[in-house]
């Protein structure tokens, strides 16, 4: 369990945060540049000190400002990856995976050959940083940070350097150490792919303070939330499985407690599970089931809640078996006398829905 409440000025700007949640797996810190996702993660390592705050991790106090602890942080056991990895020059890949842990002290429940196996870095241990591409730099930051012996890890923004394929490369890393090493993580990104892909549960920042934590589904399907959890455009968020493939067409079938949905073809084997994102504005709804349509996703639903207007537009929650938004012109809603209890047919191209 994290627990963490704090407020702290930086001259204009205040970070004001307060939440408890359960430290396993991956907890994405999500929000615009400038909320004050890194100052929180710096808090939780110990390299701030907020001026008025309590952090506990696990039952450990490791920061309390009435009490007057402040542990440094080489004594909260909590590893760290910075956003441009920060490896000593000087020392080879091989003293730099070790500088945290340099005994390699016996009971150590991480080991070196298992972070280097698991990270694919043998045949980098005698190369010096310069010579390492983003990726392998990449690779080397993560597995220093776990020879640390963390009970926590913090990653702050480790793909915002990559180009496309090493940021699928290295996420691809993380979820095996995610799943692998069992340290939770605590991850800090502004892109919501990454969230979908590594991330169980969410905190949710705005303007230096924390608007909402939870599961990532629940997140992405609040109204309350506006664009805050949508970046900018708001998408619920559903996990499906890969049914099949029809390579004649080259789309996939996804099962959802909803149904089936037809979407471009996905690069998963039949069984796989994965999370979709469906934008607002991709969904439109009507009164009676549509017929002579191009649409391939049609599902019977209701409407859970609407919420606030904004401009010409609503936003709509949809039971569909599972949430889903549509986003509507208000005069489309009050021409169909809209409102929540009513059933609907909610309509979702195949063609703007993506996953990886």
């Amino acid at each position: 369990m994290l627990e963490v409440e704090l407020t702290h000025r930086f001259g204009d700007f205040e970070l004001s945060a307060a939440f408890s949640l359960e430290a396993r797996g991956l907890v994405a810190v999500f929000g615009p540049s400038g909320s004050g996702k890194t100052s929180l993660i710096n808090f939780i390592a110990g390299l701030l000190r907020p001026q008025h705050g309590r952090i506990v991790f696990n039952g450990k106090v490791l920061c309390d400002t009435r009490a007057g602890i402040h542990a440094p942080p080489y004594r909260r056991h909590i590893g760290y990856v910075f956003q441009d990895s920060l490896l000593f020059p000087h020392l080879s890949v091989r003293n730099n995976l070790i500088y945290g842990n340099p005994g390699d002290e016996a009971g150590n429940s991480i080991s070196f050959e298992r972070v280097v196996e698991v990270l694919g870095i043998g045949d980098l241990l005698a190369r010096q940083p310069h010579t390492l591409s983003g990726g392998e730099r990449s690779r080397v930051a993560l597995g220093r940070a776990l020879l640390s012996q963390p009970q926590l890890l913090l990653m702050d923004e480790p793909l915002s350097s990559l180009d496309g394929a090493r940021k699928q490369e290295v996420m691809t890393l993380i979820e095996q150490v995610r799943d692998q090493f069992m340290v939770p993580i605590i991850y800090v990104t502004h892109s919501v792919d990454e969230i979908l892909r590594l991330a169980g549960n969410l905190v949710l920042m705005r303007a230096g303070r924390v608007i909402a934590t939870g599961n990532v589904e629940e997140i992405f399907s609040r109204l309350d939330l506006g664009d805050d959890a949508a970046q900018p455009d708001s998408g619920a968020v559903i996990t499906v499985a890969v049914a099949s493939h029809d390579p004649e067409y080259a789309l996939s079938t996804l099962e959802f407690a909803g149904g089936k949905l037809i979407v471009p073809r996905v690069a998963r084997a039949p069984g796989e599970k994965l999370r979709l994102r469906i934008l607002a504005r991709d969904v439109t709804l009507s009164l009676s089931r549509p017929t002579d349509t191009s649409v391939q996703n049609i599902f019977a639903g209701r409407i859970a809640e609407i919420g606030a207007a904004h401009g010409p537009y609503v936003d709509m929650r949809v039971d569909i078996g599972a949430p889903i938004l549509a986003r509507l012109t208000r005069k489309s809603a009050d021409r169909l006398s809209l409102a929540p209890g009513a059933q609907v047919y909610a309509q979702i191209k195949a063609v703007a829905i993506s996953a990886s």
